[in-house]
């Protein structure tokens, strides 16, 4: 697949991106970090979340995994993008109203034989109608997959009781207090955004980049992120008395993006400190929550 298709601006492609962006942005990795632990690049993964590039299904399913994620909405929703991006869905649909506008009327039934026109027509009848379940295998597979998709949104059964019995609960984390110590959060289920808040307003360094420390409940752990940064800056979040956790901007991609520092344990967070390190060695700055 090529950069630039012409079926990139289709709605479904559309979605996908957008779906994939909050998925990444829920799991706080950068993309360096999904490169490394996925068999896409950097460059590959920023072109699958900005909607260059149609993501591989694997790709999809990773960041499912990694975001904690059930893969059936996004798979669902993969393969209406599969067909956008390709041209099948539009080819099929071209495809069947061709066919129907090419059939001629039908003679009602009679008892005179065939001519011998009619009868060399037999083959052609015959591939016809091939390429009429063709078509219509087409277009069915593309609506089964919207049918799948519609029926996974969160909104999907709302005011039907059944419907709202079938819906997935979400995962445990991973982890929980002491045991989340040093953790990534998005691995570890803990970036889901029902359970988590920040801790007091953002804070604005002196070089433009915002800081601020976020909490989660059911994991009853924190971590500090930034954004606006700079490749170098670093940034470290600690409790009284133990071990700092600490993420470096190492590349134009982390600076582009929110960049998350590992957990600290959020059962007492009496004391909790932020401190941002800019690139260059200029002053350190750090500020409470």
């Amino acid at each position: 697949m090529k950069d630039g298709a012409p079926h990139a601006a289709a709605p479904a492609c559309l979605r996908l991106a957008r779906e994939l962006r909050e998925l990444k942005a829920r799991t706080g990795l950068s993309l360096a970090v999904l490169a490394e632990r996925t068999a896409y690049s950097k460059s590959s993964w920023e072109r699958y979340l900005n909607g260059k590039q149609l993501a591989p299904r694997p790709a999809v399913e990773a960041l499912c995994a990694m975001a904690s994620e059930p893969p059936g909405r996004l798979t669902a929703l993969w393969e209406l993008a599969d067909a956008e991006w390709s041209g099948r869905a539009r080819s099929a649909a071209r495809a069947g109203s061709a066919e129907e506008a090419a059939q001629p009327g039908h003679d009602e039934p009679g008892d005179r034989a065939p001519t011998a026109d009619e009868a060399e027509q037999g083959p052609r009848k015959a591939n016809t109608a091939r390429r009429r379940w063709a078509v219509a295998a087409a277009v069915c597979a593309v609506g089964v997959a919207a049918a799948v998709w519609a029926a996974a949104l969160p909104d999907a059964g709302a005011g039907d009781p059944v419907g709202q019995g079938a819906r997935t609960p979400p995962p445990e984390p991973g982890c929980r207090a002491q045991g989340c110590v040093g953790k990534d959060p998005g691995l570890m289920g803990c970036g889901m955004p029902e359970h988590v808040r920040a801790l007091g307003k953002p804070h604005r360094t002196s070089t433009g980049a915002w800081m601020e420390i976020r909490y989660n409940s059911g994991c009853e752990a924190a971590w500090a992120r930034i954004w606006h940064t700079h490749v170098g800056d670093a940034l470290d979040v600690s409790l009284p008395g133990g071990k700092p956790q600490r993420a470096e901007v190492v590349d134009k991609y982390d600076a582009e993006d929110y960049l998350y520092t590992p957990m600290i344990d959020g059962g007492d967070l009496t004391g909790v400190q932020v401190c941002f390190e800019p690139a260059g060695g200029g002053s350190r700055e750090c500020f409470r929550g």
